[in-house]
C-alpha cells in the first residue's frame, strides 16, 4: 500500500523560480518510491514569476488542492495607486536600501510588524478547518510544511495540535527569526518576540524539522535543541539529458536569478570594469549578464556608467526549460552571496544546476561558506571574497584565457549527489 503524503506549500506551479521547485521536484519523484503526493497549494496566489513550463514536471499521480487565499497585497495595490505609487505595494518593492516614500516607510512596517509572520497567516486559520476533515476522508497520516512564508508552518503546527497521531515534517527554506528579511522591513522587537514564539512552538512540535544547508541545520539545532535534518537543494538529471554546451563569440559571464535589496554585485562588477580598462581584448569580448528580477538601485547603479552598462545586459526572467538553453550559450557563471546576512549559509538551488552544467562557476562570498565548500567537493569553481580584488581578477582572467583556448569545461565530481532522485530517496528514509 503506497504511503500519502501531503505537502503544504505557498509556491506551486505555474508559480516560478527556484523556491517552487524544491517540493515540485520531490512530488515529481515521491512516486516512484511507492508515495502517494498530494499538495495543498493556494488557488489565487500573489507571485510576480510566473512560469507555465513547470506543470510539465507535476506527475499524474499527485493530487492538487488549490484553496482560496486572501492576501492584503491587493490592497497595497489600490491604496498605493491613490497616492501613484503603483509598485511600491509589491512584494518586491516593499523593501528599499535607499530614501523611501513616506506611503514606502508605512507599507513596510505594516508588512514587517503587522502581518506575523507574513501576509499569508490570513491562510492558516480557513486551511486548517478544510485539512482537518480532509486528512481524515484520505486517510492521510503524513504532512510536510515549507516556508518561507512561513505562516505555513503554522497550518502544520495547528493540524498537529488536532491530530497528535500526525506525523508532521517542518521544511525551512530559509531562517525564521534569523533571517535577514526581518532587519530589512524593520521589524520591531515586539514583533521579533512574537516571531521566535511562532518559531520555537514549531520546532517543539515537529516530528521532523528539515533545512537545506549544513550552516541553517546548525543554527536551528541551537534553536531547538534537537537534531535537524539536511536535505540540499539539487538538480533534476531530467532537465539536463540532452545539454549541451555551445562555443560563443563573446566571453559571457552569466547570473541567474534574483537579485534582491540584500545581494550586491557592484564589487563583482567593479572588476570586471576596471578589468575592461587595462585590457582591450577583454573589454571586446566580455559580457556580464543578469537573468531574472533585478533590485532597480542595483540596475540604476550599472547604468550610471557607461561602460559598466556597455557590457552589462539586463534579461527578464525566462521559463526554466529556457534557462536551461541559456546555461549552455554561458562562458562562466556568476554567483553573489556578497551582502547577505548569514552569507556562509546560502545554497541557492540555482548553484547544484550550475555544477550539473559542467561550466565553470565564479563567486563572490564568504570563502569558507557551504556554497563555497559544495564548488570545491564538485570541482567546480571558487568563491571569493569580495574584497580579495586581485584572486578575482586573476580567476576571471585564468576563465577568459581558457574561454580563448577553446579549453574543455570543467567536469563536476558532484552530480550524482546531488540529484533530485537521490535527494527524494533521502526523503522518503526520514518519512
Amino acid at each position: 500500500m503506497k504511503k500519502k503524503v501531503l505537502i503544504i506549500s505557498y509556491y506551486w506551479p505555474p508559480s516560478g523560480g527556484s523556491g517552487v521547485q524544491r517540493w515540485l521536484k520531490f512530488v515529481k519523484y515521491l512516486p516512484g518510491f511507492d508515495c502517494e503526493p498530494f499538495v495543498f497549494t493556494p488557488e489565487n496566489p500573489s507571485f510576480s514569476n510566473r512560469d507555465e513550463s513547470l506543470l510539465a514536471d507535476v506527475p499524474k499521480e499527485a493530487e492538487i488542492i488549490r484553496f482560496p487565499i486572501w492576501e492584503p497585497y491587493d490592497a497595497f495595490f489600490r491604496i498605493s495607486s491613490v497616492f501613484g505609487e503603483k509598485k511600491a505595494a509589491e512584494t518586491s518593492g516593499l523593501v528599499a536600501v535607499k530614501k523611501m516614500t513616506l506611503f514606502q516607510k508605512l507599507s513596510t512596517w505594516i508588512r514587517g510588524n503587522l502581518f506575523i509572520p507574513d501576509p499569508r497567516v490570513f491562510w492558516v486559520r480557513p486551511s486548517v478547518s478544510f485539512l482537518n476533515e480532509f486528512l481524515r476522508e484520505k486517510g492521510i497520516q503524513t504532512i510536510i510544511t515549507t516556508g518561507p512564508p512561513h505562516s505555513i508552518h503554522l497550518i502544520g503546527y495547528r493540524l498537529k495540535k488536532k491530530n497528535p497521531a500526525l506525523k508532521w515534517l517542518a521544511d525551512f527554506r530559509d531562517p525564521w527569526s534569523e533571517w535577514g528579511l526581518l532587519d530589512s522591513l524593520n521589524v520591531g522587537s515586539l514583533a521579533r518576540m512574537i516571531h521566535r514564539k511562532m518559531e520555537a512552538n514549531v520546532l517543539r512540535l515537529a516530528d521532523d524539522i528539515i533545512t537545506i544547508t549544513p550552516f541553517y541545520v546548525r543554527r536551528f539545532e541551537k534553536l531547538s535543541g534537537r537534531k535537524v535534518s539536511l536535505l540540499t537543494n539539487g538538480y533534476d538529471d531530467d532537465d539536463f539529458e540532452n545539454f549541451i554546451a555551445h562555443p560563443t563569440s563573446q566571453f559571457i559571464i552569466r547570473h541567474v536569478g534574483i537579485v534582491n535589496e540584500k545581494c550586491d554585485p557592484r564589487p563583482f562588477m567593479k572588476i570586471i570594469e576596471e578589468l575592461t580598462q587595462t585590457d582591450p581584448q577583454f573589454k571586446s569580448l566580455i559580457r556580464v549578464e543578469f537573468v531574472g528580477d533585478v533590485h532597480p538601485h542595483f540596475k540604476a547603479y550599472v547604468n550610471e556608467s557607461p561602460a559598466m552598462a556597455s557590457f552589462t545586459r539586463f534579461i527578464p526572467p525566462v521559463p526554466h526549460k529556457e534557462l536551461i538553453v541559456l546555461y549552455g550559450t554561458s562562458s562562466v557563471l556568476l554567483i553573489i552571496l556578497t551582502g547577505y546576512k548569514d552569507a556562509e549559509g546560502y545554497m541557492p538551488g540555482k548553484l547544484f544546476e550550475y555544477i550539473a552544467t559542467g561550466l565553470p562557476v565564479i563567486g563572490t562570498g564568504p570563502a569558507n561558506g557551504d556554497a563555497a565548500a559544495l564548488l570545491k567537493e564538485a570541482g567546480a569553481g571558487e568563491i571569493i571574497d569580495a574584497l580579495e580584488t586581485a584572486r578575482i581578477k586573476d580567476l576571471v582572467m585564468n576563465y577568459f584565457q581558457r574561454w580563448k583556448e577553446g579549453m574543455v569545461l570543467n567536469s563536476s565530481q558532484a552530480r550524482a549527489t546531488y540529484s533530485r532522485k537521490q535527494i527524494t530517496k533521502d526523503l522518503v528514509e526520514l518519512l
